[in-house]
């Protein structure tokens, strides 16, 4: 047993350690990035051009399939395109790829037409951020 003079010490000491190394508080989410002015155009572009077609929602089915995720899925979708490549591609050329359980012609061919290149850019880069 230790002498009752050191009591005072060891109480302090233990406290320090569950003080340190008890803290049961959640962690800090990381901040959300801000997004740049090109997802931003994006998000607008697709929200007036596609969000009638394409939910953002876990699963959720309007007419063509739920783009939630889409941003890590893309490049896993064609072998040996990346993201960026197999969402430019679906957007200028809807029937080179189709989601398996949709068919061909239900997404405009005529809808890049109606982007503006930065619209279209924005349009990907904000599809890119879909987690």
């Amino acid at each position: 047993m230790f002498p009752t003079k050191h009591l005072p010490t060891i109480f302090l000491l233990t406290l320090a350690l569950c003080l340190l190394g008890c803290n049961t508080a959640a962690p800090t989410p990381p901040p959300t990035p801000t997004p740049t002015a090109a997802q931003k155009l994006g998000q607008t572009a697709f929200m007036q051009n596609c969000g009638s077609c394409h939910s953002v929602a876990d699963e959720a089915i309007i007419v063509g399939p739920s783009l939630k995720g889409v941003g890590n899925r893309a490049a896993e979708r064609v072998p040996g395109q990346d993201a960026r490549t197999y969402l430019m591609t679906s957007i200028l050329n809807p029937s080179a790829y189709l989601v398996e359980g949709f068919q061909d012609g239900l997404m405009p061919a005529n809808l890049a037409k109606k982007l503006t290149g930065e619209e279209l850019d924005g349009v990907i880069e904000y599809l890119l951020t879909l987690e």
